[in-house]
């Protein structure tokens, strides 16, 4: 957690219907090589890779906390049909009335995909749009092939055969349960408690768990937090009170991990942000997930205390540390940023901001917002929290 804390995205969906299991069994998938090296591209804490439907390339992210997904965009123009229609809920618990289709075919690289099962969603809203994504590779397309993924060298490799990927090198082994749509739920032992966390490559965060499994006189430090700090497919759940917090252990599989920082919300993840110190690989033969570290980095948080999200192309601070006199509220517009202007952006403008973030590499800010109609500047140091 070295990054500044700002809003993370979940694009986590899931779906329980028999209908839906029977959905997510469909297609299948050919490969030339043993082993295929995919197209990876690991970017604000989210992979993304390149696909080809019908000769044309399109932007897709790697999930394994959704089921596949394509644009509405993307259903129009390749003229499917819907299967059938049915509601689906995101990370942040919001839910949607969506269309289920399947997808003919679509092209990984040398993988190819036919008839796969796919939710037909609408991308251009809120930050998703930022992303430029088309659809999500999900969970139930995954299992069809043993995966190997290591953020840090852009590198994803499929084969159908675990072998290949020497799972005996990796000294983490931790056991999954699959729900319906296929995504990877991992039991974590916690202060006592166990606690079901989705495996989710869709979350750019650490580790989140279920407000009601928290309990404070179990863990080290903590700090309370108030407002939303994640935003879900279909938007940002309502402001609430919640806590980062280190604790003393956490374990996973065969292995305890010590002094981790982990924060409350409305959901129970595992995400990029712990992922991307480790080479992995997914196996839905089994229902384990390989790990072998590559960086033995600290968890640690920094911050200047406050979150921000852009709603209609307007930065508003979503997320506040419960300091005393902590000057910014969740509602605060900020106007300004180390006098970048933000208070007169277009939509593309707006993104470039939320993806490039004025505030990152900066140890002092200078925060103008506007507040009840009145106008006011605050400089803004960013600390350690929770520090050992």
């Amino acid at each position: 957690m070295k990054k500044i804390l700002y809003t993370l995205l979940i694009l986590s969906t899931t779906t329980f219907s028999a209908q839906g299991k029977r959905f997510f069994k469909s297609g299948d998938v050919q490969l030339q090589n043993p082993v295929e090296k995919i197209n990876l591209k690991f970017a604000n804490d989210l992979p993304f890779v390149q696909v080809s439907i019908n000769g044309k390339s399109y932007n897709f992210l790697f999930d394994t906390g959704a089921p596949t997904v394509i644009s509405t965009a993307v259903y129009k123009e390749l003229g499917l049909e819907t299967k059938h229609t049915s509601k689906v809920k995101d990370s942040q618990k919001n839910k949607q009335e969506q269309m289920f289709a399947i997808l003919p075919e679509m092209t990984v690289d040398k993988a190819v995909f036919k008839n796969i099962g796919a939710i037909v969603m609408d991308f251009s809203v809120s930050e998703l749009s930022c992303f430029k994504i088309d659809g999500i590779i999900g969970a139930n397309q995954m299992a069809k092939l043993f995966w190997k993924i290591n953020y840090s060298e852009n590198s994803l490799e499929a084969s159908k055969d675990l072998a290949q990927f020497n799972p005996e090198d990796y000294d983490i082994v931790i056991p999954f349960s699959p729900i319906p749509q296929k995504t990877p739920v991992v039991e974590a032992g916690l202060q006592g408690k166990k606690i079901n966390l989705t495996f989710d490559t869709g979350f750019s965060g650490r580790l989140k768990i279920s407000d009601k499994a928290y309990d404070s006189q179990k863990v080290l430090k903590a700090i309370e937090v108030y407002g939303t700090s994640s935003v879900g497919a279909y938007g940002a759940a309502k402001p609430a009170p919640g806590y980062i917090f280190r604790a003393a252990a956490i374990s996973l599989g065969n292995i305890n991990f010590s002094n981790e920082i982990i924060a409350t919300g409305n959901t129970s993840l595992i995400g990029n942000d712990f992922f991307k110190n480790f080479i992995f690989i997914l196996d839905w033969s089994g229902n384990k997930i390989y790990m072998k570290r590559i960086r033995n980095e600290p968890a640690k948080l920094e911050s200047f205390g406050f979150g921000y999200r852009f709603i209609e192309a307007k930065p508003t601070v979503a997320f506040v540390f419960q300091e005393e006199n902590f000057p910014l509220k969740v509602g605060d517009s900020i106007i300004s940023i180390n006098n970048v202007d933000l208070d007169h952006l277009d939509k593309d403008g707006a993104c470039h901001y939320f993806i490039n973030r004025v505030e990152n590499g900066q140890d002092t800010i200078d925060v103008k917002i506007k507040r009840g109609g009145k106008e006011m500047e605050v400089k803004l140091e960013k600390k350690e929290f929770l520090g050992v």
